[in-house]
């Protein structure tokens, strides 16, 4: 058994045991909103901020909290239970009953209840797909008519894209006019736009300067200001006004990420 087949199961072992602690149900206070578990507390990311990169903090990086990250019961990560709290809350989930949604890089526990909602047409995909029933796509190239969708979500994909503004041409050509689009990403709060150089092509230097080893860029502060420059209309929400009567620690969510929704304009408006 050589040494990095120790370390990986290792560290493996460690993290079923941390989440057995956490899934300790005396006194528990947390609660997943996606499987109903009360639990002693959320994993962290790595080993939480402790384990990130100064840009995270330095550029006040909104994104995933990564204290907090993931449910030690069923899997999910924060940013799942937090779009699904903000598809609860402003009924997204019911409309898209007989709609067509087209959902990049599916999120296990959302795309089943996605699926469950009844859409005319459900299509999963992603540019690697590693599950049964997602189907390989490239975002810059949607294989899919011009005007034809309800619905495409992609949370935390666009940072992960070499050419965003060829995405989002294609997500708006797809979109029919009044169909939404779901665009959650990690910004930098203090950045007033996206930080991108193609010179930055390891993965240590993105880690070091977008704070993720596959990331392309770090988006500014202006991101929604990004989309609309494509012609989308902004529906932009915050967790206080949106999720008012939701405890964000409770909840294991970042209460700091907003609701990155955006819509095709209406045909003539």
């Amino acid at each position: 058994m050589d040494n990095s087949y120790r370390v990986g199961y290792s560290r493996k072992l460690w993290h079923e045991v941390k989440r057995f602690a956490a899934r300790w149900p005396v006194g528990a206070r947390h609660v997943c909103c996606l499987c109903g578990d009360r639990v002693q507390r959320f994993l962290p990311y790595r080993e939480g901020l402790a384990g990130m990169p100064a840009v995270v903090t330095m550029a006040d990086i909104i994104g995933s909290d990564v204290e907090n990250f993931e449910c030690p019961a069923c899997g999910c990560h924060d940013r799942e239970r937090h779009l699904f709290l903000y598809f609860k809350a402003v009924g997204l989930l019911e409309s898209m009953r007989g709609a067509r949604v087209l959902h990049f890089a599916p999120e296990s526990r959302l795309r089943h209840l996605i699926a469950a909602a009844g859409p005319a047409a459900y299509v999963r995909a992603d540019l690697h797909p590693r599950q049964v029933g997602v189907q390989a796509m490239d975002l810059t190239a949607i294989d899919c008519p011009a005007d034809n969708l309800d619905f495409v979500i992609a949370n935390h994909v666009l940072e992960h894209v070499d050419d965003d503004a060829k995405a989002l041409r294609e997500i708006f050509r797809v979109l029919k006019p009044g169909g939404r689009a779901v665009l959650q990403t990690p910004f930098s709060a203090l950045r007033p736009g996206a930080v991108e150089d193609p010179r930055i092509e390891s993965a240590r230097a993105r880690l070091e300067a977008y704070g993720q080893e596959d990331h392309c860029r770090l988006y500014g502060r202006n991101f929604a200001e990004h989309v609309m420059s494509f012609g989308f209309i902004s529906h932009v929400g915050t967790h206080g006004s949106l999720l008012p009567n939701v405890d964000a620690h409770i909840s294991g969510v970042n209460a700091r990420e907003p609701f990155l929704l955006f819509a095709k304009p209406e045909a003539g408006s």
